[in-house]
């Protein structure tokens, strides 16, 4: 590792580090020390994106969210993050986080937290049969048991809480 990788790494770990001690304004001074031409990388966007939603800068998350999606359009994450922020931005809201993740369902088959956000957005709009459903996908690609006891403890999904307690 050349020394000029060394430093990048080790402003990476320093950030990380800061936002696990719950120091956001060190965490930022730390990627802010990273070279212009390091700072869209996915790995930095992932850690800048992490101390926006800690801090609830949902603008900021957002836009985030959306340079790491330019950056990394087959990184999961990247899709939701941008829905996690647009759902709590003045201007968004569940309908606009959920416009936002659709397109992801296919393109990440496999990836269960999408169909389970998405099944938290419909339940929340009032539209069961499709959260039930969206669950059902998310159990099936992911830790069924895991995910099923997240969701009993999610409130975006208390409407089918007793069902799924029924099912056990």
């Amino acid at each position: 590792m050349s020394e000029w990788e060394f430093a990048i790494v080790h402003h990476l770990n320093s950030a990380l580090g800061w936002v696990e001690l719950g120091n956001f304004v060190e965490a930022r001074v730390e990627l802010d020390q990273l070279p212009p031409e390091y700072r869209s990388r996915r790995e930095v966007l992932e850690i800048r994106w992490i101390i926006d939603a800690a801090c609830q800068d949902w603008d900021s998350a957002l836009k985030t969210a959306r340079e790491m999606l330019k950056v990394a359009p087959d990184y999961p994450e990247g899709w939701l993050h941008q829905a996690y922020a647009l759902r709590r931005t003045k201007d968004g809201g569940v309908e606009s986080a959920r416009q936002a993740l659709e397109p992801a369902v296919e393109k990440f088959p496999d990836e269960p937290t999408i169909p389970y956000n998405l099944a938290c957005y419909a339940c929340r709009m009032g539209q069961l049969d499709e959260a039930r459903a969206l669950l059902k996908r998310a159990f099936e690609h992911g830790d069924s048991k895991a995910l099923k006891q997240l969701a009993l403890n999610d409130s975006d999904l208390k409407e089918l809480w007793s069902e799924m307690r029924e099912q056990s």
